[in-house]
């Protein structure tokens, strides 16, 4: 963070003091982590006490203070540690993170926003960005009113480009997140079905994931996805300057030429009014294409040249867990470990990912529930049964009763060779099933909604073989 009194930080956020007079607390510095958890408190923290629906952070104040945190954000006095008391914490909270990013003037601000593929790409774009000087990216999804906050903290006198994740879930939601970070240059990956059952349609989302455009100065960029009408549209949305990406002919930053090796990455050709180069991925999956666009477009806008983005987006590898994993166990058994979470579009493309990988193995889907879909939610899971026979996946293993409609797609289907389908009730059941029959060479993807079960099993997957 940058260095801040907390006397400044009382003033910051309208607050008053507590267990410290203002002769001390002008000399009570926060320089460490901002954090939400006490347990990541370290030398020189501000611990922001949040109260949710089953833990109050102000019970644990004190392990904040063991754990080197200088003060806390509080609603109510809290002795042990000095601190700031605000009426509403979150008020608070993005108060000081608005202060920090005002104080930067020359910090170049990017938001991305889709459906899908907003981590993966915001990893892509914060390690191009790396090459060109100090960037701030977020950790995991934090792409909330707290993540994006806690994000922003996280900047330094000396940082050059801040990344912030924009995830919504209503109308407003991103809206709200661009008045904590206000972006210069906004990336709209897609407009999918994720969450559909929360906003109520597909042209609610679309107009959510428009707030990002919508916020954008005259003098700033839109990065738009020519090849998603929906997000194309949004050019009309917005006064800056718009910058379509894709491998449609109305592209600015287009790709042709893709190709995919024989591990899923991808290789293709971009051609830019800056610009022509080719371009080699180092991460799995054809849908990294059109993210990769994105990346290119944001960081020529940030300042950054062809010749600094290529080398930089080749060298890129995953950063967060559970997105397109890939790891080769020393038997030969390839396990892709995309199981962080699931909508309708990250299913298909983790699908088309798998069908292009490994050569004489059987390719695995196991598959659980995606959530959030409305009265969609059966066909939709369907679709995804009925797509993963035609992508020719040879073993389709459904976990979880929730799921059963892809079982059901999956045998709906064309092909007379089609997948051998079946469901098991949880995690255990598929490991049993996996543990007995996985050989070399297969290939096997993990993808689901939040189910910390299907990340673990992954994981245990790749080490069981170690361990044997």
């Amino acid at each position: 963070m940058i260095p801040t009194t907390l006397g400044a930080v009382a003033d910051i956020t309208g607050g008053r003091l507590h267990g410290c007079g203002p002769d001390e607390a002008a000399q009570v510095l926060v320089d460490g982590p901002v954090v939400t958890d006490s347990r990541e408190a370290g030398p020189g923290s501000l611990y922001v006490a949040r109260v949710g629906e089953s833990a109050d952070g102000h019970d644990f104040v004190p392990g904040a203070a063991r754990a080197g945190a200088v003060a806390a954000l509080t609603t109510r006095e809290v002795d042990g540690l000095p601190c700031v008391v605000v009426e509403d914490e979150q008020a608070g909270f993005v108060a000081l993170a608005r202060h920090l990013v005002d104080s930067r003037p020359d910090l170049t601000v990017i938001g991305i926003t889709g459906s899908s593929g907003k981590t993966s790409t915001k990893d892509l774009l914060g390690s191009v960005l790396a090459a060109d000087g100090e960037t701030i990216a977020p950790v995991g999804s934090y792409n909330s009113e707290v993540g994006v906050p806690l994000t922003v903290c996280r900047i330094t006198p000396t940082t050059r480009h801040l990344v912030v994740e924009m995830g919504a879930r209503g109308i407003g939601h991103v809206d709200y997140l661009t008045r904590i970070a206000p972006p210069r240059i906004g990336i709209v990956l897609n407009v999918g079905h994720a969450h559909v059952g929360e906003f109520g349609s597909v042209e609610a989302i679309a107009e959510a994931k428009g707030e990002l455009p919508a916020a954008l100065p005259a003098d700033g960029v839109a990065v738009l996805n020519a090849d998603d009408p929906l997000v194309a549209a949004m050019a009309a949305r917005t006064s800056a300057q718009v910058v379509l990406v894709g491998e449609s002919e109305a592209a600015h930053v287009r790709a042709t030429d893709v190709t995919l090796d024989e591990a899923g990455a991808p290789s293709f050709t971009v051609t830019a009014p800056f610009g022509t180069a080719q371009v080699r991925l180092g991460l799995v999956g054809r849908h990294h294409v059109g993210n990769a666009l994105a990346v290119i477009a944001a960081a020529h806008a940030a300042g950054m040249g062809l010749e600094q983005i290529v080398p930089a987006l080749a060298d890129a590898r995953p950063l967060s867990r559970w997105r397109m994993e890939v790891t080769r166990r020393e038997d030969g058994v390839v396990v892709v470990n995309d199981a962080y979470n699931a909508n309708p579009d990250s299913m298909s493309a983790a699908l088309r990912s798998l069908a292009t990988m490994g050569a004489g193995g059987r390719r695995w889907a196991v598959l659980g529930a995606m959530l959030e879909l409305g009265d969609a939610s059966d066909e939709l899971h369907a679709a995804v049964g009925r797509e993963a026979a035609q992508l020719g996946v040879d073993e389709v293993l459904v976990v979880g009763e929730s799921a059963a409609a892809i079982a059901d797609g999956a045998r709906d289907n064309a092909r007379e060779d089609g997948p051998r389908v079946r469901v098991v009730p949880d995690a255990d059941a598929a490991e049993a099933v996996l543990v007995a029959e996985l050989a070399a060479p297969d290939v096997v993807l993990f993808k689901s909604s939040r189910d910390a079960g299907l990340r673990w099993l992954g994981d245990r997957i790749v080490q069981r073989e170690a361990h044997a």
